[in-house]
């Protein structure tokens, strides 16, 4: 799953992305309720982790404010208010479940799974182009029906190349999303990791590189592949 955590505290943020990451979720964070809304506005979640008390928009208007664009990620607040109230006013503004602080990590875990296994509609799509193939829930890439063994830079960076399929991608807009897993990500990491990516790909049998270089500009899913 990809995952957004919408947490300011970098005690928690942080070792719960690590144990996401470890459970092979694509996972980034936002460090207060605008940043949330921007992540949630460019990119496509399965599942937003989202703390009640935030900066500059608290977590209840920002669910509120996903809901009503038309998101369908599964929400899951998190917050130290334990009140029925306080669960309540989460739910009425469009949160899927509620778990208080501090919770053990096997236990958001199984919450995730059961929201996803009671959520299976809202559940994306396959992303398909060609003979590409990734499922954005178990993190499986395929090509022409062969699991490709990809480091999470490099799904990363074909999920991004599969939900922007017609666009050319600049290298400083793969360098941000590389950014929570190498914040010294450079033009030559991401160089290195096309390469890798090509590479997998013809491994696999492709015949034309699926993905074109567009010189001084950056990176394309090829057309003719699709």
């Amino acid at each position: 799953m990809r995952i957004l955590i919408v947490e300011d505290d970098k005690r928690i943020a942080k070792p719960l992305a690590e144990d996401l990451r470890h459970q092979h979720h694509i996972v980034e964070i936002a460090i207060d309720g605008i940043q949330g809304w921007e992540y949630a506005q460019s990119q496509v979640y399965d599942l937003i982790l989202l703390d009640l008390m935030l900066p500059k928009l608290n977590g209840i208007e920002l669910c509120k404010r996903l809901r009503s664009s038309g998101s369908q990620a599964l929400i899951l607040m998190l917050t130290a208010r334990d009140t029925t109230s306080d669960k309540i006013v989460g739910l009425d503004a469009g949160a899927d479940d509620y778990l208080v602080k501090p919770f053990e990590l096997d236990e958001l875990a199984a919450r995730i799974r059961a929201l996803s296994r009671r959520s299976a509609e809202v559940q994306p799509l396959i992303l398909t182009y060609g003979e590409i193939q990734l499922d954005p829930v178990s993190c499986v890439v395929m090509y022409a029906s062969q699991i490709l063994s990809l480091t999470p830079r490099e799904y990363t960076i074909l999920e991004y190349f599969l939900h922007h399929p017609q666009q050319v991608v600049s290298k400083s807009a793969l360098m941000d999303k590389l950014w929570e897993f190498d914040k010294s990500s450079g033009e030559e990491t991401i160089k290195t990791h096309i390469t890798n990516l090509r590479r997998k790909l013809k491994e696999a049998g492709a015949a034309i590189d699926p993905i074109e270089t567009v010189y001084g500009v950056g990176y394309r899913l090829r057309a003719s592949n699709k």
